[in-house]
């Protein structure tokens, strides 16, 4: 099995938290990773509501189910049992014991409609997505960790990781994508993975028939990818309800197939009126929703940039997760339209600005949004970055520096 990055967070919250809640899409490798944790916990006793008579025999009666239990208990697919929730949290009120729950969800279970309650200082989320790069490469270094420190010390660039670079975006990050070596293959996995989620999980969570517009949706999504959510748009091009897109676009995001994310502003107030940028939580997702495949890639204009911009996302959003350093992640877009791709604000309120380029030669030009956010931002600004695809480290100034995509990881 491969270490993952997020295993010792996960370890320091059942030091000291009742109950550690580890959630991601399915096939993200939860069930793999709490598994092998039982073995090392003394007296754990692993369950699945995967499994059809554990999943009666909870929903039925909870706490009944679990007063029968004793040592660390693991719930795997938790979000099939929302009522549990509540008898979890008589149990943590009565004995405060750290580490007794290890839950896994493939849904954001706070978004549940039938959430019963939300253990509120009595539980840790901790966010479990497909493999990072940096996980797949088993580097030791965190990107975000390193371009804010003083000496900014990334991974160099070889022509190995350079060749890789498109393989490893199209391939994507989940398990099953790194045992199959066929592309073809990758293809009828997402095929069935999509269907599985969009016809059976979203249906269980909404508890809505004939959700026959998410599959469209979800491409055209996918189409849009990187750019700003507009509602009136994507509802005119699919033709569903503007109340009817919000509601699906939430059951999207609890299963974890997109992300929402939200606009950067030094006034706190317009970040939550500004709009924000639609992603895919992978890669390869999104590279098998447009039918790319590494014969088209290189030829693809204006969404071979969407793609790696995307990537991009992803591998910041995962490495952020485990990173030493606090930090939240956002887009920029002044009022005249002037855009940084991600902004990372630390806990200090240090900023630091990342434009992705897919060409492998960067000039000054490159760098007109990280100037601009430099300007707005002012003490705050702690560095600018352009990624691109070419394999040396310029520097463009003061705070500002060119890096190879391969950097990342």
């Amino acid at each position: 099995m491969l270490t993952r990055k997020i295993m010792s967070k996960i370890e320091a919250a059942l030091a000291d938290t009742p109950v550690v809640l580890v959630h991601g899409p399915r096939q993200a490798g939860k069930s793999t990773l709490v598994q092998y944790l039982a073995t090392t916990m003394k007296g754990a006793h692993y369950f699945t509501f995967d499994e059809a008579q554990i999943l009666s025999l909870a929903k039925a009666d909870p706490e009944t189910f679990l007063a029968g239990l004793t040592g660390p208990i693991i719930l795997d697919e938790v979000q099939r049992v929302p009522e549990i929730f509540l008898a979890i949290k008589l149990m943590v009120d009565r004995n405060r014991k750290p580490g007794q729950f290890l839950l896994t969800g493939s849904a954001n279970v706070l978004l549940l409609p039938q959430m019963a309650d939300s253990l509120a200082g009595r539980m840790e989320m901790i966010p479990l997505l497909p493999f990072a790069l940096t996980e797949l490469s088993q580097s030791t270094l965190n990107f975000i960790d390193a371009i804010f420190s003083t000496e900014c010390n990334v991974n160099i660039s070889t022509a190995e990781k350079q060749a890789d670079l498109w393989p490893n975006i199209l391939r994507g990050g989940y398990p099953e994508m790194i045992t199959r070596h066929n592309a073809k293959r990758r293809e009828a996995w997402f095929e069935a993975y999509l269907n599985s989620i969009l016809s059976r999980d979203v249906k269980n969570i909404a508890h809505i028939e004939g959700l026959t517009e998410l599959p469209n949706l979800l491409s055209m999504i996918a189409a849009r990818c990187c750019g700003l959510l507009n509602f009136s748009e994507l509802s005119r091009s699919t033709k569903v309800a503007q109340t009817t897109l919000k509601r699906y676009m939430i059951l999207l995001e609890m299963t974890f197939l997109i992300s929402l994310l939200k606009p950067w502003s030094n006034n706190l107030n317009k970040r939550f009126v500004k709009s924000p940028k639609m992603m895919l939580n992978d890669s390869g997702l999104l590279a098998h929703l447009l039918g790319v495949d590494s014969t088209t890639v290189l030829s693809m204009g204006n969404q071979r940039g969407m793609l790696l911009e995307n990537a991009v996302y992803c591998e910041l959003y995962k490495q952020k997760s485990w990173s030493e350093l606090r930090t939240q992640l956002y887009h920029y877009r002044s009022h005249d339209n002037i855009e940084v791709d991600f902004v990372l604000e630390s806990a200090d309120k240090r900023v630091v600005g990342i434009e992705v380029k897919a060409a492998s030669r960067i000039g000054a030009e490159d760098f007109k949004g990280l100037k601009n956010l430099a300007e707005i931002s002012g003490e705050q600004f702690y560095r600018g970055i352009v990624l691109y695809t070419g394999d040396k480290i310029i520097p463009f100034g003061q705070k500002l520096l060119a890096m190879p995509v391969t950097s990342l990881y």
